[in-house]
C-alpha cells in the first residue's frame, strides 16, 4: 500500500497537465502499457472467476480467456492501426470524443453517461471485492473498515497521479499477482492435497481435457468479451497513451499472451486443486462438507487460507489485492475521463490554464471515487445495477464504433437509436430472468438488436434521399 501510494506521489510531481494526467504525455512504453492492459482486463474478477471455472470444469476453463487473447490481438491488428494513424484523434482522451468526431454531440454525451456511469460501478464493485476478501481472510476486520481502507488507498493514488500512477502501480500489481501465483499459491497448494497422482485419481478424466465444454460457452464468452477490447474506455486512453502505432501494437500482442495461455491456466489450475481438497474434506473446519455445499469461486480463498502459513497467506492476499486495484484505479480513470472530457469541459473556458484543468481533473477524480466508495458502503444492492449499466455499454457501443471506424457509416440517428436499443434489449434480458434460446447469452440479442437497428435506420435514410432524388 505504501508502495502504491508512492508511485501517486511521485507522479503527482511530475504531471504538468490533462495531456500527462489522461493519457500519460503519449509517449508511453509497450512494456508497461502491455502489463497495464493485461492487469486491468484480467483484475480480481478474472482472477477469482477463473478459479470458479476450475473449480466445475477444469482445465477447460482456460478457453474463457482465450476470448480475451483473440479481442486482444484482433484490436492490435485492426483496431490500433485505424485509431493511431487518424490525425483528428491526435489530441483526444476519451472513447466518446471519438464517436462525437464521427457522429454528433448529442451521441458522444450519451456514449460518455453510459460509460462513466459503467466505470463508476465496476469501480465500486472491485473495491468491495476487495474488501470482502479482506475482511473474509483477516479475523476482526469488519467489511467497512477494509472497505475504506481498500477506497481511500485506490483513489488516493490515482488522484494524484493519474493515469502514469495507473499505469506504473498496474505493472507492480501484475508483477506481484503472477509471482505470488507462481512461487506461492501454485506450488503449496500442489503439495498439500498430494501431487499429481492423487488430483489425477480424485478428479473425473474430463477435467484435464479441454473439451470439456459447451459450444454456447464458447460463443457466449466470446461475445460477452472480445467485444470489449473495441469498446472499453480504459483501452482506448492506453491507445492514446502510447507513444506510436508500433509500441501500441505490441503491448496488445503482450497483453493477449498474458491472457492466454499464462494466467488462464494457472487461474484454473489452481481452481482445479481447490475441487481436490474439497473433495478431501479440507473445508470441513470451514462450514463446507465436501462440494456440495461449496460455492465454486470461494474454493480458491478457502483453498489458500488452508494451505499457506501466516506470512506467505499475507503475501498471496497482497497478490489478489494486486489483481483488484489494478482494475480498480484503471476504472476510475475512464469514469473520470469521461465526466471531465466529454461533459464538463465543454462548459469551461479555453483560454483556462493547463493546471486549472489538472486541478480540475483531480477533483473530479477524487469525486468519482467517493461516489464510489459510497455506493459500496451503503449501497450494495445498485452494484448489480451498475453491471447492467456495463452490459448497457458494451452492446449499445459496439456496433456504432465498428460502424464508423471500419465502414464510414456515420448516421447519427442510426448511432443514437442503436445504442438506446441494444443497451436496453440486453439489460430487459437480464432483468427478465427468462431462458434465452440456446442457453445464449443476453449480449448476443442486444448486439443483434443494436445491428438491426443501426442498419435498419440508416438504410431508411438512404431510401428516402433516393426516393427525393
Amino acid at each position: 500500500m505504501a508502495a502504491m501510494l508512492g508511485v501517486g506521489i511521485y507522479f503527482l510531481r511530475k504531471n504538468e497537465g490533462t495531456e500527462d494526467y489522461y493519457v500519460g504525455g503519449r509517449n508511453m512504453g509497450s512494456g508497461h502499457i502491455g502489463l497495464s492492459v493485461v492487469a486491468t482486463d484480467v483484475g480480481g474478477g478474472f482472477s477469482i472467476g477463473l478459479g470458479g471455472l476450475g473449480f466445475v470444469m477444469g482445465i477447460s476453463g482456460s478457453w474463457m480467456l482465450f476470448t480475451g487473447l483473440i479481442g486482444a490481438w484482433l484490436a492490435a491488428v485492426f483496431l490500433i492501426p485505424v485509431v493511431k494513424q487518424n490525425k483528428a484523434f491526435a489530441h483526444f482522451y476519451t472513447l466518446p470524443q471519438i464517436f462525437g468526431h464521427f457522429y454528433n454531440g448529442k451521441v458522444a454525451i450519451l456514449a460518455a453517461i453510459i460509460s462513466a456511469i459503467g466505470y463508476t460501478g465496476f469501480t465500486s464493485s472491485q473495491i468491495l471485492a476487495g474488501a470482502k476478501l479482506a475482511s473474509g481472510t483477516i479475523p476482526g476486520l469488519d467489511v467497512t473498515t477494509a472497505l475504506i481502507c481498500m477506497g481511500v488507498l485506490a483513489v488516493i493514488y490515482t488522484v494524484m497521479g493519474g493515469i502514469k500512477a495507473v499505469i506504473y502501480t498496474d505493472t507492480i500489481q501484475w508483477i506481484i499477482l503472477m509471482g505470488g501465483l507462481i512461487f506461492i499459491g501454485i506450488p503449496i497448494s500442489y503439495h498439500a492435497v498430494g501431487g499429481y497422482d492423487v488430483i489425477r485419481s480424485t478428479l473425473p478424466a474430463s477435467f484435464f481435457s479441454l473439451g470439456n465444454i459447451r459450444w454456447q460457452d464458447l460463443v457466449n464468452w466470446g461475445v460477452t468479451i472480445i467485444p470489449i477490447w473495441f469498446v472499453g474506455m480504459t483501452l482506448y486512453q492506453r491507445i492514446f497513451a502510447c507513444k506510436d502505432e508500433k509500441t501500441a501494437k505490441k503491448a496488445w500482442f503482450i497483453a493477449g499472451l498474458f491472457e492466454w495461455p499464462i494466467m488462464a491456466f494457472m487461474g484454473v489450475a489452481l481452481g482445479l486443486i481447490a475441487r481436490v481438497a474439497a473433495e478431501q474434506g479440507m473445508f470441513v473446519s470451514l462450514g463446507v462438507d465436501g462440494i456440495a455445499g461449496a460455492d465454486p469461486e470461494t474454493g480458491l480463498p478457502m483453498l489458500l487460507s488452508k494451505v499457506l502459513p501466516v506470512g506467505l497467506m499475507g503475501l498471496m492476499l497482497s497478490a489478489y489485492f494486486s489483481a483488484i486495484l489494478s482494475t480498480a484505479d484503471s476504472c476510475l480513470m475512464a469514469a473520470s475521463g469521461n465526466i471531465m472530457s466529454d461533459l464538463l469541459q465543454r462548459y469551461i473556458p479555453a483560454q483556462k490554464s493547463e493546471q486549472y484543468f489538472l486541478r480540475l481533473s483531480q477533483l473530479v477524480t477524487l469525486v468519482v471515487g467517493a461516489l464510489a466508495l459510497l455506493l459500496a458502503s451503503y449501497m450494495t444492492q445498485v452494484l448489480d445495477l451498475m453491471l447492467y449499466s456495463y452490459a448497457f455499454m458494451v452492446s449499445g457501443l459496439f456496433v456504432p464504433i465498428i460502424a464508423a471506424l471500419f465502414f464510414g457509416k456515420t448516421n447519427a440517428t442510426a448511432a443514437f437509436s442503436a445504442m438506446l436499443v441494444g443497451g436496453m434489449v440486453t439489460v430487459l434480458l437480464t432483468l427478465g430472468g427468462w431462458r434465452l434460446p440456446l442457453d445464449l447469452d443476453a449480449n448476443i440479442f442486444g448486439i443483434s438488436a443494436s445491428f438491426i437497428t443501426f442498419i435498419g435506420i440508416s438504410g431508411l435514410k438512404t431510401t428516402n434521399l433516393k426516393s427525393l432524388h
